[in-house]
């Protein structure tokens, strides 16, 4: 390995481990109340598939009937971090206690499991290179659920960030007929798509993300190789023709971010994009990304909004 070569695989190791603990630091902040005690009654569980003991962490909100169909929301970790980072992140098991859904939190998969990832195509690290079965597992999983509890069918979303966000693409490209809406963040739609149905996409994107750029191309700051990432604007591109919806978004604006939301979208589905302006490589709404943009409350929003037909 030459010394450039090597000098950008030094820089892609610094900077995954600075995003995690930019992470780790921004969900280990103080909690409201009702955030921790929905955590604390999130369980782990695990399922066999592929050869593998896959595990995830789930919440069930206590007050629920169990004769009620309830949503299933995943909420999928980024390259190198886990389910508890993504379940303090995301802020997703209040939200689930407070709207009455299932929260789920899968882990990736990694070398001796650190620094799990998902095999989103082109991306990530171990699941990649091992080329990792993680569509059928989340199929395997949506239908284990589907067994141990009452859930509403047409309602099963998909968001996660980085690495998450590529895989919640993937999965709307091959699950299509299984997810209802996904809410990528920080990600990008690099796999060949052609989905059976019509699926409803939010993205949340900052302008200034230097991981997985905006506009698209490479970055040396990547988990294993060298790849191209596709721009936001293709994976826009690509899901407003596909679900049938008008050219022409109505467009809003302010300092921090830029909204397009795209009307007449055929089987009621929806696109909607909120750029970041100078945003980064995190968690909308979090403080320390430095907006204050209510991502998890738009995330859950959207999926209401939008069930399958």
């Amino acid at each position: 390995m030459n010394f450039r070569k090597r000098r950008i695989v030094v820089l892609g190791a610094i900077c995954l481990l600075v995003a995690g603990v930019v992470w780790r630091r921004a969900t280990d902040r103080p909690a409201w109340a009702s955030h921790a005690m929905s955590q604390a009654d999130t369980q782990s569980a695990s399922l066999e598939f592929g050869g593998r003991t896959r595990t995830y962490l789930l919440h069930v909100p206590a007050a629920h009937d169990a004769g009620t169909p309830l949503p299933l929301v995943f909420v999928l970790h980024g390259g190198g971090q886990s389910p508890e980072s993504a379940e303090k992140m995301s802020g997703m098991s209040a939200k689930a206690d407070e709207k009455h859904f299932i929260a789920i939190y899968p882990s990736g998969t990694g070398r001796l499991s650190a620094m799990p990832t998902w095999n989103s195509g082109n991306c990530c690290g171990y699941a990649m290179q091992n080329n990792v079965d993680d569509v059928g597992f989340l199929r395997a999983l949506i239908e284990k659920l589907e067994r141990d509890y009452a859930v509403d069918r047409k309602r099963i979303y998909f968001t996660g960030i980085s690495n998450g966000g590529m895989m919640s693409y993937r999965v709307a490209c091959e699950l299509s007929e299984q997810i209802a809406a996904i809410a990528p963040v920080e990600g990008a739609l690099n796999v060949d798509c052609h989905p059976a149905a019509r699926v409803s996409v939010l993205i949340f994107h900052g302008t200034a993300d230097h991981l997985v750029p905006f506009n698209g191309g490479s970055s040396p700051f990547q988990i294993g190789g060298r790849r191209e990432d596709k721009s936001v604007a293709s994976a826009v591109d690509f899901w407003v023709k596909r679900d049938g919806c008008s050219a022409a978004p109505a467009h809003e604006e302010t300092a921090e971010v830029h909204v397009d939301k795209y009307s007449g979208c055929q089987d009621g589905t929806g696109i909607e994009l909120y750029a970041i302006q100078g945003g980064h490589h995190m968690w909308p709404g979090l403080r320390i990304s430095g907006n204050s943009i209510p991502a998890t409350d738009l995330i859950w929003s959207f999926f209401a909004a939008h069930p399958k037909p």
